[in-house]
């Protein structure tokens, strides 16, 4: 095997016309230079160098191997020129998970700052309802996730508080509990409801609340999307919750609906930013969770 070391002699040598001058070029003694070169030709089996006057010239093989040498030093050069990139966050990858509501309100606005400050990262987004098992395989960098406070760890998966997203009543316009600033959940237990989850952790956020006021909502219908909860609502059908994240851009007070804060307990939806607990320190990862923590402290203000 050949040895890049001494590639890299032989390559000062050819450029320098002579042992003599590569060894000072190279801070070493010319007996040195020499032996170094007299091992790579028994590496290579073929003389490399051949003498002219007081210096000496390459080989064929010789010149092959100088040329090996210079575009072996340009990919190391250019390696560590990737690296540093990668190191101070200049370059690189992350791959996220979210789900639908925290797209526009949480990720929109962290993507943006990551591109405007890390502009050569490249970002893969993608909406997952389920992506624990990602981040745990290291497959995906980021999670977005609904989870209690007291939820149990996930082994292998560090959480990142991000929001506690408090969920509103939408009530249709001219509803008898209309007029109130805030209501009380147990107010809304004789009322027709419109469901506005799926199952999983955001529904069991609401149940829990509804049982804490002492009753389970009885739904007429199921939407299991907050714009056509939100619809229901407008035609009369029943009152839902939908979380702040699912009311942006809709007015407390519209043509079809109203929305009213809850107590007694409010509902509440904690989202987290999953990443893996083993995961390597990142500059992109952490400008990322940087960037998420901002935009939901923002919204949290607006909710």
């Amino acid at each position: 095997m050949l040895d890049m070391r001494r590639m890299q002699i032989l390559r000062s040598v050819v450029s320098s016309g002579s042992v003599t001058a590569a060894a000072r070029n190279l801070g070493y003694t010319p007996s040195a230079v020499s032996q170094q070169m007299a091992a790579l030709e028994k590496e290579a089996g073929v003389a490399l160098l051949e003498r002219t006057g007081r210096g000496v010239r390459p080989t064929d093989a010789g010149r092959l191997l100088a040329d090996c040498a210079a575009a072996l030093g340009r990919h190391v050069a250019e390696a560590e020129t990737a690296l540093a990139d990668l190191r101070t966050g200049r370059t690189g990858r992350i791959s996220v998970r979210y789900f639908a509501t925290a797209g526009a309100r949480l990720v929109a606005p962290a993507l943006a700052r990551l591109r405007r400050e890390h502009p050569g990262v490249h970002t893969e987004l993608r909406l997952d309802e389920d992506p624990l098992p990602e981040v745990k395989a290291g497959r995906v960098d980021l999670a977005l996730v609904v989870r209690r406070h007291d939820a149990p760890p996930v082994d292998g998966v560090r959480f990142v508080h991000l929001l506690d997203d408090r969920y509103r009543a939408v009530l249709p316009a001219g509803h008898r509990l209309a007029g109130r600033d805030v209501l009380d959940l147990a107010d809304l237990a004789g009322e027709p409801w419109v469901g506005s989850e799926l199952p999983g952790p955001c529904l069991d956020a609401v149940l829990d609340a509804c049982a804490a006021a002492g009753f389970t909502p009885d739904s007429v219908v199921d939407s299991g999307d907050y714009a056509t909860a939100r619809g229901f609502a407008a035609a009369g059908v029943g009152v839902t919750l939908v979380p702040g994240l699912g009311l942006a851009g809709v007015p407390d007070e519209g043509a079809d609906v109203v929305v009213r804060r809850v107590a007694r307990p409010e509902p509440v939806r904690s989202i987290w930013a999953a990443v893996r607990a083993t995961a390597p320190e990142s500059p992109v990862l952490r400008a990322f969770v940087e960037a998420l923590s901002t935009a939901a402290a923002a919204a949290g203000a607006l909710a």
